[in-house]
């Protein structure tokens, strides 16, 4: 399976100049989030893939507007053509009151809610983030730190794929790294776009 991984910045080949070849053979795209609703309702006129998506810690404006025939996974497990994507998105906590960010505790406490749905699904494939795993490229920052509650999942179902955003590539060589490998996961930096094949 082609799958088209997108976060944080909307790629100009596809938005501004539309190059349909780029979605050629693609069927599935996941966003990572912080990237403009009308971006992903855009390419839903162009592809039959489901698009399927997590909030990124800048997508408040979600609340109001969502983007139209996309499909929300956050806090959730989508099952399409037998791949299981389970959906957490949002960042660590580094500002009160923000909707789309999480401290240690509460992404515990939303890992905590998922376990029916796990059990029933047996699992999952594909880790939808925004935030990384820590450790794994995130940053020393509180706001680019990743969540260690990732590191437990991954080491308890194992899953093919984590796919986050959140460390851009302009943040310097050191910390964006597209592909890394955590025991048997391929962990992505879906920055701007990447595609895997599953």
């Amino acid at each position: 399976m082609r799958i088209m991984v997108l976060a944080d910045v909307a790629d100009k080949a596809l938005w501004d100049y539309l190059d349909r070849r780029l979605l050629d053979g693609v069927e599935l795209i996941l966003s990572c989030g912080d990237l403009p609703a009308e971006y992903l309702s855009f390419l839903t006129c162009f592809t039959n893939a489901p698009i399927l998506y997590v909030h990124g810690n800048h997508d408040r404006n979600y609340d109001k507007k969502p983007p139209e025939g996309c499909i929300c996974v956050d806090d959730d497990i989508y099952e399409f053509q037998g791949v299981r994507v389970l959906g957490l998105g949002g960042s660590m906590r580094y500002r009160p009151d923000e909707p789309y960010m999480s401290s240690p505790k509460e992404m515990a406490r939303r890992v905590r809610k998922l376990r029916r749905k796990l059990r029933k699904h047996k699992g999952f494939d594909i880790l939808l983030a925004h935030a990384p795993a820590e450790g794994i490229g995130d940053m020393e920052d509180l706001p680019h730190k990743g969540f260690h509650e990732f590191l437990d999942l991954m080491d308890r179902y194992q899953p093919r794929y984590l796919v986050h955003g959140h460390v851009h590539q302009e943040y310097g060589a050191m910390s964006f790294v597209r592909e890394r490998t955590y025991g048997q996961t391929t962990v992505i930096n879906a920055y701007k776009r990447y595609v895997i094949e599953y």
